[in-house]
């Protein structure tokens, strides 16, 4: 296997550990970090790597601005009405398109998606977080001025960004 089909691999799995402890936070009301201190994960997530902690520690530090770009973009759907698992995946994938210039908008939607099909409390879950995706990519090339789709490559800055969403 090659370096590269390691890291997708690796972070893959951190991506799908960054899941379950998001869900569990929504189910229990509690933070990620008590969840990861206090031992109260599945057994299947084992020791986080450090990129799902900084996955977790973005969605929490981003919430506000992630969700109101979740609403807005989420045509008749609001964030209540969402299942757990996919609003979970959403903030996830959100978070990394938003927030990480380093992985394509391709990459956290195809990830995203695939989180869905295993995960989805409904059937149609892989189909709308796909929707939603594809939508803030298309959100946000247009703000960048590209225009490109969702396959496009990130070309403002995290801060930029964090600026035009608050």
């Amino acid at each position: 296997m090659s370096s590269t089909q390691e890291q997708h691999q690796a972070r893959s799995t951190a991506r799908r550990k960054a899941l379950q402890i998001l869900f569990q936070a929504e189910i229990t009301g509690q933070d990620y970090e008590t969840i990861l201190k206090e031992g109260f994960c599945v057994d299947e997530v084992g020791v986080p790597c450090e990129f799902t902690c900084m996955l977790l520690a973005g969605v929490q530090a981003n919430s506000e601005t992630i969700d109101r770009l979740i609403a807005e973009i989420s045509e008749n759907w609001s964030l209540g009405r969402m299942p757990l698992v996919d609003r979970s995946i959403l903030r996830l994938a959100t978070f990394e398109m938003l927030f990480r210039d380093d992985i394509p908008y391709s990459v956290s939607i195809n990830e995203a998606v695939e989180l869905a099909k295993s995960f989805g409390g409904e059937d149609e879950s892989s189909r709308f977080v796909n929707g939603v995706l594809g939508r803030i990519a298309g959100h946000l090339d247009e703000e960048a001025g590209k225009g490109d789709g969702a396959g496009g490559k990130k070309a403002k800055s995290k801060r930029e960004k964090k600026a035009a969403h608050g």
